[in-house]
């Protein structure tokens, strides 16, 4: 099996995510989003396979997004997404993407639902 893992390797859920799938001997392509962030289009068909919405895959935690009112409840969907183009620090990680789905993992254990 293969996976796509958006990654930060300065997240403890993110490394502990890809431990997982290495241990489970999954061939696994690894980006780190904040280097080579997916395009808007990919993001967002990847929230949809996920069955979240991009406010669901907000970083709301990060204090940008409080910042730029991205946790208003009024900011569209799309907003959100343009933000997070132009800040990729705003994208929950790790998203895992493999033939079975896609998972917002955290924590990092929902990735063995797509395993």
């Amino acid at each position: 099996m293969k996976a796509t893992i958006y990654h930060n390797p300065m997240c403890g859920t993110s490394r502990k995510t890809l431990e997982i799938l290495e241990n489970e001997g999954i061939d696994v392509d690894v980006v780190e989003y904040l280097k080579a962030p997916p395009g808007r289009d990919q993001l967002k068909k990847l929230y949809e396979q996920a069955g979240i919405t991009p406010r669901q895959g907000l970083r709301d935690k990060e204090p940008l997004a409080e910042e730029l009112g991205l946790t208003d409840p009024a900011i569209s969907d799309d907003q959100i997404l343009d933000a997070m183009m132009e800040h990729p620090i705003l994208i929950q990680r790790p998203l895992v993407q493999t033939e079975k789905g896609v998972r917002l993992c955290r924590p990092q254990d929902e990735v063995r639902q797509i395993l």
